[in-house]
């Protein structure tokens, strides 16, 4: 299934397929955190919902429980293959280090989007070190996703700043701040030009700090008119 990102898509992010049916009323694709997942292969070849996946596979050195191995590259590549995963999300660094680099073609050849993300839990850059991130992702995917982590309304106004340049630049960006000083840069992203934004069906089970549940996150981009 294939995921127009030309448009705010809003993921419900789940490591249990057996979420996305309460998830259709107020998403528009299922984030599969396969790192979370205990069999997250066999999870793929039983899925038979409605909704489009992004499949992500997380290493620990960004947040994720993945090893840092082979066999979390080559589940991504085997993910890809699948006819409901849309996207594949991949860390920039994976790439530029040439790790993920044949994921990342691999996925093209079946027609799968590559999101390509960088996770800052200390802090928030500054907002030309941003933009180059998000440059630099663009270049090696079809979406360029940055998280990183707000101490203040500063750090998402230099965010949503960096947000707006990229989107004017015609480059496809997903942006968010992580924490509760950040946590309203999920709702208002999306008017500077963010494409994704991500929250758990069951607030018990968000799989980043600051996230809102998804039917109120839903709400509020859809009252501001970010979709």
């Amino acid at each position: 299934m294939q995921i127009d990102f030309s448009s705010f898509v809003l993921a419900a992010a789940t490591a249990d397929l057996a979420d996305e049916p309460a998830a259709r009323d107020h998403a528009d694709a299922v984030e599969f955190r396969m790192d979370f997942a205990s069999d997250p292969l066999d999870a793929l070849a039983g899925y038979d919902g409605e909704s489009p996946l992004i499949a992500t596979n997380r290493p620990t050195w960004e947040g994720g429980e993945a090893p840092d191995d082979a066999a979390r590259l080559d589940a991504l590549e085997v993910a890809a293959e699948h006819d409901a995963v849309g996207a594949v999300d991949l860390e920039l660094a994976a790439l530029e280090s040439g790790d993920a680099a044949a994921v990342a073609e691999h996925a093209r050849d079946h027609g799968t989007a590559v999101v390509v993300s960088t996770h800052d839990f200390e802090g928030t850059p500054h907002r030309a070190a941003m933009r180059e991130t998000l440059a630099e992702a663009s270049r090696w995917g079809d979406v360029a996703k940055l998280a990183v982590t707000a101490e203040g309304s500063g750090d998402v106004l230099d965010l949503l700043g960096a947000t707006w340049d990229a989107a004017t630049a015609g480059e496809t960006v997903a942006t968010m701040a992580m924490g509760e000083a950040g946590r309203h840069s999920r709702a208002v992203a999306p008017l500077y030009g963010s494409r994704i934004g991500y929250a758990p069906v069951d607030p018990a089970d968000a799989t980043a700090p600051g996230q809102y549940d998804l039917a109120t996150l839903s709400g509020l981009v859809e009252r501001l008119g970010g979709e």
